[in-house]
């Protein structure tokens, strides 16, 4: 029963993330300018959807216990938002900051040809993803099937204009990687490992 509840509540997180990252009318709410909604009204649009039942209680605790901590309450607790991720047109107020010299990107072997030809891209989001450990970028591959790592030199790229930002998550975020910045270092065919 412990499981099935870890379950429902994975389920969801995900379905909050849908709402507050890519499709705010599914719970007929809306998101200001910088992706913030109102807390009461988006726990009254998911129990007005039928599928999910969830209190303040429920969020509170989804959001305090969000392995990817993916979600902030504002500072008076009545609106909430996710911290990066979103296709929706906002401004999550993202601060350019200083990255390290390295950071890294997993996707999966489907990915590769493109990416090396093109770069990274946010496709569907506003940012692309980045991570700082290598390990993380390998789980986010796995996703996507048979990973593909690549190591972004970020510094180079700072040095050069390309702006960063750090999400309340701590995930780096920048608009494009072009492919002369890549180097991959993990999946199928690698050329070089760290």
């Amino acid at each position: 029963m412990a499981r099935q509840n870890r379950n429902s509540r994975n389920s969801l997180s995900r379905f909050i993330s849908l709402i507050l990252r890519h499709k705010p009318e599914v719970a007929g709410i809306s998101l200001d300018e910088h992706g913030w909604a109102n807390v009461q009204a988006l726990l009254d649009g998911i129990n007005a959807g039928g599928r999910y039942r969830i209190d303040r209680t429920l969020l509170d605790e989804i959001v305090r216990t969000d392995a990817k901590q993916r979600y902030s309450f504002d500072e008076n607790g009545g609106r909430i938002r996710a911290n990066q991720g979103h296709s929706v047109a906002v401004d999550v107020e993202l601060t350019p900051c200083e990255p390290p010299s390295f950071l890294w990107h997993g996707t999966g072997e489907k990915s590769r040809a493109s990416i090396e030809a093109e770069g990274l891209k946010p496709m569907s989001r506003l940012h692309v993803h980045l991570s700082r450990e290598y390990e993380t970028a390998v789980n986010v591959g796995t996703r996507h099937g048979t990973p593909v790592v690549f190591r972004v030199r970020s510094g180079e790229m700072a040095a050069d204009g390309y702006a960063f930002f750090l999400s309340e998550n701590a995930v780096w975020l920048t608009n494009h990687v072009p492919p002369h910045y890549l180097e991959r270092t993990g999946g199928p065919s690698a050329t070089g490992s760290d």
